[in-house]
């Protein structure tokens, strides 16, 4: 054995920095369309209930439906994209996404609406799961919250954007523009992705060192394939190639049916179930100051469809920073933890050797924890001030702070399940999406029947302590995490 082989430890990933800069960003792009298909409808749903002639609760029907498949479909891709690669799931994705926009950009009825809604909710609801997946693939804990939080700055990008280009189509182009919008934006994405992307999946490539299946290439690589058999390879090139020996195992690769059943079983475990309560809870609080905004700004402000679509700004603006300063956070706090564990005296190769043993649900709630506090703070002053009526810059500020705070809490837990499940993150991804989906439409139905029942102040008061509620299983995670830290510590000092 060579001795400096043993001497140095193999790269998780055989990924160069600027290739996992691409892979990680292409997958934020391809998350941002979940999110601005959801978000870019709002504004026309006025406009579609007068043209199809249906009632407001019929089309808010098509809201509820996209986020029951939301959830849904990604069970499907999820395991798939696990068992046969992601590059694939991403296609499949796409041209699904692409078909439905062009049906939603032709139909003339309600009946057709709903179904091509919940087309493509199936279709591009899978690459918040795949997004986080391919992360998962090229990044270790040490460094995944960064990756992470570029991952959720494409998604909650949505938000931020999704209203006004929504607002600004159906205005002045009709609400149809919007679909087609949607169909020339994702095709443009498509193209690069065919081009370029290359698998990650660790069933399929391992730590990239090993090609996936032929048809499972970027489509550039034919190209270079086609010009390098034209050229016999030179001693230098084959000095270049890893020795067999060199390389993990070959992982076995064999294209099956999806089991939509498997993420569930995959969490089925107090740690991850506790982190999907929490995720749930989070993203549901979340969802009832987004679903709620229109009608109380209208209301209490008298706002013009596109002037709201305008404040969502605000919001949108606070989730995308929380996700860059999210992900720093994580990451300092895991390098903090190992050097605590390593001590004041160790060397970087000593905290280097700690950083596997550092208990993940500890390092993550620490972040988290701090992060949902602001951001229930941040919702119960939001209800009160708009109960009374203060001026719109008041609950302008708090929209950030709510997106900070949310944002942020749903970033780390979504990287700690991540982190839990490594060798099946797009399943776990998909129950986690799963459970926020079903939790967002659940608070998306009850927040206007408490609104007329309670008021705003009281409404949003019962919100926040709901989302406070999660701490306790927060600090159950630390406490778990602190248990297994010191089981740990056993096992060593026995050997």
């Amino acid at each position: 054995m060579n001795p400096e082989s043993s001497a140095v430890p193999r790269p998780y990933s055989s990924f160069s920095n600027l290739q996992k800069k691409y892979i990680v960003f292409t997958a934020a792009g391809a998350g941002f369309f979940s999110s601005l298909s959801a978000q870019i409808y709002f504004p026309a749903l006025n406009a579609l209930a007068q043209d199809l002639g249906v009632s407001s609760s019929l089309i808010n029907l098509t809201v509820t439906s996209y986020m029951i498949f939301q959830g849904i479909a990604p069970m499907f891709l999820g395991s798939f994209a696990d068992q046969t690669g992601r590059r694939p799931a991403y296609i499949i994705c796409f041209v699904i996404y692409i078909a439905s926009n062009i049906g939603l950009a032709l139909q003339e009825n309600y009946a057709a609406l709903i179904v091509l809604r919940c087309l493509q909710s199936s279709g591009i609801s899978s690459s918040v799961a795949l997004s986080a997946a391919t992360v998962a693939d090229v990044s270790t804990k040490e460094e995944r919250g960064s990756y992470m939080g570029i991952v959720m700055a494409g998604n909650f990008s949505g938000p931020a954007i999704g209203p006004i280009i929504g607002g600004l189509l159906a205005q002045y182009l009709g609400w149809k523009s919007i679909f087609w919008f949607l169909t020339i934006a994702s095709g443009v994405f498509l193209v690069p992705l065919l081009l370029f992307l290359p698998e990650t999946a660790r069933n399929v490539v391992g730590d990239g060192s090993y090609p996936a299946q032929p048809w499972n290439r970027p489509f550039v690589h034919y190209f270079y394939r086609n010009n390098a058999s034209k050229q016999p390879s030179s001693p230098a090139e084959s000095l270049n190639q890893p020795d067999s020996s060199d390389l993990p195992e070959k992982p076995q690769h064999k294209l099956r049916f999806p089991n939509p059943l498997k993420p569930l079983v995959i969490v089925f475990h107090p740690n991850s179930i506790i982190v999907l309560l929490v995720t749930g809870v989070i993203m549901g609080g979340n969802m009832t100051v987004l679903s709620s905004i229109t009608e109380m700004y209208a209301t209490e402000y008298n706002l013009s469809i596109l002037q709201i679509g305008l404040c969502y700004i605000t919001l949108g603006t606070g989730s995308i920073l929380a996700s860059v300063v999210t992900g720093r956070l994580l990451d300092w706090n895991y390098r903090r933890s190992a050097a605590k564990r390593a001590g004041p005296d160790a060397t970087p190769e000593q905290i280097q050797a700690e950083k596997e043993s550092v208990p993940v649900e500890k390092a993550r709630s620490a972040i988290t924890i701090p992060l949902v506090i602001m951001g229930s703070l941040a919702v119960l002053a939001f209800g009160w001030v708009v109960n009374y009526g203060v001026h719109l810059a008041a609950p302008e500020v708090l929209l950030f702070f709510i997106g900070m705070g949310q944002t942020g809490g749903f970033i780390s837990t979504s990287t700690l399940l991540v982190d839990l499940h490594t060798s099946h993150p797009a399943a776990a991804t998909a129950a986690n999406n799963m459970v926020r989906s079903f939790f967002s439409a659940a608070a998306s139905a009850a927040i206007d029947p408490m609104l007329k029942a309670m008021g705003r102040g009281w409404a949003f008061t019962l919100v926040a302590f709901i989302l406070l509620g999660t701490i306790p299983f927060l600090l159950l995670l630390c406490g778990m995490g602190s248990r297994k830290e010191k089981n740990n510590t056993a096992g060593r000092s026995n050997d």
